[in-house]
């Protein structure tokens, strides 16, 4: 009788375990590899910029984390230019606001300029990069002053 009311224990706990399980999010969802997401023009279709990662995976919200992070931004015209570069090893972006940003370094890559940073945020709507701490900047310009 005894080994009776134990085996069944023993199964209504299997059971309970195996829903609670069962009815669980799946937590840790493998990343995506090798992500590349290009965004176009609204009204022409023109390459805006490219996103690429070694690894993405959902962040909090609506973003997503991305480790190596490379944002080529492009002209926006039917050129399809190269206009700026922005590296970061890890950083998140924000699709709906078309943003990023990341605590560890970036470095931003334009014609004539190259700076890095950390802390900083992309905005492409504004077209602004903001460097909160350690930048560096190098102009590859020459200088021209009056003598």
């Amino acid at each position: 009788m005894r080994f009776a009311i134990l085996l069944i224990l023993a199964a209504l706990v299997s059971a309970a375990t195996f829903r609670a399980r069962a009815q669980a999010p799946a937590t840790g969802t493998a990343p995506a590899v090798n992500w590349v997401l290009p965004i176009f023009t609204d009204r022409e279709g023109y390459r805006a910029l490219t996103l690429r990662g070694s690894s993405v995976r959902p962040a909090e919200g609506s973003g997503i984390a991305v480790t190596d992070l490379n944002i080529t931004i492009f002209s926006g015209d039917a050129a399809a230019r190269v206009d700026t570069v922005l590296l970061s090893q890890d950083a998140v972006f924000l699709p709906k606001e078309n943003r990023a940003f990341g605590e560890k370094t970036v470095r931003v890559i334009h014609d004539e300029i190259d700076v890095t940073g950390e802390k900083w945020t992309y905005d492409h709507a504004g077209k602004k990069v903001s460097i909160q701490e350690n930048v560096r900047v190098v102009y590859r310009a020459p200088f021209k002053l009056p003598l």
